[in-house]
């Protein structure tokens, strides 16, 4: 009975244990579902206020938010895309830690110009332009860089994958269109074997035409179309027959 009650508080205990371990999962992934759709909308959010200051507010203000909105979307769209090619190419793994050595001097970029945002010093914001101008086109080429040369890795090995595929379907459709083909004719049936009797073939020699004539049937001679009475018997009881007068 010991056993049977030890048994029980086991299964309920390893019960309790396995919903705990679901409900953590779950609650994990909703979390991380909450924390994925909270970031997007601060990123959206985030993009269409800097599009907003990029038009409206003129001088080094908008120049600043133009940067950042060319920064954003650059390491954005490079990331995006390296992330899906990794998963079908394995040799971009080395691209992806590149482009994450590159993403930490973006976020230090951005960050800078999120703080100079702010700044009331327009002189000052003037002079540092053209080094933010230039460090944001740097980290900007580079991420561009890695993005389109693993598009255009991809791109050739589809065109390469399409090249091969067509040259097979060519040759199907070729092989498919040559209904002229004669098929093989049926197989001729064995020769009869040889019985015991006929000679065989080391006997056998072929005749010559004097042969073969000679021994040819001799031809019966023509008989008349009608055939001629034959003389009848004559009996002893049968009387002469009495001849004619002359007178």
């Amino acid at each position: 009975m010991e056993t049977v009650f030890a048994v029980v508080a086991l299964l309920f205990v390893l019960f309790v244990v396995l919903g705990v371990y679901a409900t953590v999962k779950v609650v994990g992934a909703a979390k991380r579902s909450a924390d994925r759709h909270l970031t997007q909308a601060r990123r959206t959010v985030e993009d269409h206020t800097l599009r907003a200051k990029a038009f409206a507010q003129p001088g080094p203000a908008g120049e600043i938010a133009q940067l950042r909105l060319k920064l954003r979307t650059s390491m954005r769209a490079t990331q995006e895309a390296l992330e899906a090619a990794v998963a079908e190419d394995s040799s971009l793994k080395e691209s992806l830690g590149l482009f994450q050595r590159l993403s930490a001097h973006g976020y230090e970029l951005d960050g800078e110009l999120r703080r100079l945002e702010s700044e009331p010093d327009r002189a000052t914001l003037a002079e540092r332009l053209p080094d933010l101008r230039e460090r944001t086109e740097r980290v900007t080429s580079a991420a561009d860089s890695l993005r389109w040369a693993a598009r255009d890795r991809a791109r050739h090995f589809a065109s390469d994958d399409l090249d091969t595929l067509s040259e097979q379907i060519d040759m199907e459709a070729g092989a498919l269109r040559h209904w002229t083909t004669t098929e093989p004719g049926p197989t001729p049936p064995p020769w009869p074997e040889a019985s015991a009797d006929a000679p065989s073939a080391g006997q056998t020699r072929p005749e010559t035409s004097g042969t073969a004539g000679a021994r040819e049937p001799e031809k019966e001679p023509e008989r008349p179309a009608i055939t001629p009475p034959a003389p009848r018997p004559t009996y002893p009881w049968q009387k002469k027959p009495r001849p004619e007068s002359t007178t």
